[in-house]
């Protein structure tokens, strides 16, 4: 019924190698971030100098009016590209997360039902009600631990059409904006 020390160290081996891949995971997670962030910056920066020197060159009110209605769009989709982005590494880095503990639950729960198995098969007469008890426990802790997963991942896609709907409508608002702007001019 125990575990061998050749299974307890194939177990601890698997959950160090889990955890080294889940750091480098999160590493590559904050890489790309870190990325975004200083693509982000150094185009936002050298937009704002070209804008600068564009206010500078208006040769009235009414054209540099012009020019801030020409830059209110990009500017919003540029935004929501980036919160796109942004939303992307972290999904993925969710996704890892969520596959790795999915997987080790689930190999968590194997070794479980085969030590209830194990134990079963030895216990001594009259012991049936006990085991059976301890087998309905194991089947509704894993229906459980079913449900919540489905709940989690019907909240994920929940999450991200949601997410998907306020980009388009931030993007269309923009748009709209852009073309109220226009036509008053």
């Amino acid at each position: 019924m125990s575990l061998t020390n050749e299974q307890l160290l194939a177990a601890h081996k698997a959950n160090i190698e889990m955890l080294f891949g889940l750091t480098n995971k999160a590493f590559e997670g904050v890489e790309k971030l870190v990325e975004l962030n200083l693509t982000a910056s150094r185009t936002a920066l050298n937009e704002a100098a070209s804008n600068a020197q564009a206010a500078f060159a208006a040769k009235d009110a009414q054209e540099l009016m012009a020019l801030q209605a020409s830059l209110f769009q990009p500017l919003a989709e540029k935004a929501a590209s980036y919160s796109r982005h942004l939303y992307e590494i972290a999904t993925g880095a969710s996704a890892e997360f969520t596959k790795a503990l999915e997987a080790q639950t689930a190999e968590a729960q194997k070794n479980f039902v085969s030590l209830v198995d194990t134990a079963s098969a030895n216990a001594p007469a009259g012991s049936e009600s006990a085991v059976a008890a301890m087998k309905n426990a194991v089947s509704v802790a894993s229906n459980a631990f079913d449900s919540v997963q489905k709940a989690v991942k019907q909240a994920t896609e929940a999450a991200e059409a949601n997410f998907s709907a306020a980009a388009e409508s931030a993007n269309e608002a923009a748009k709209s904006a852009v073309a109220r702007t226009t036509v008053k001019r």
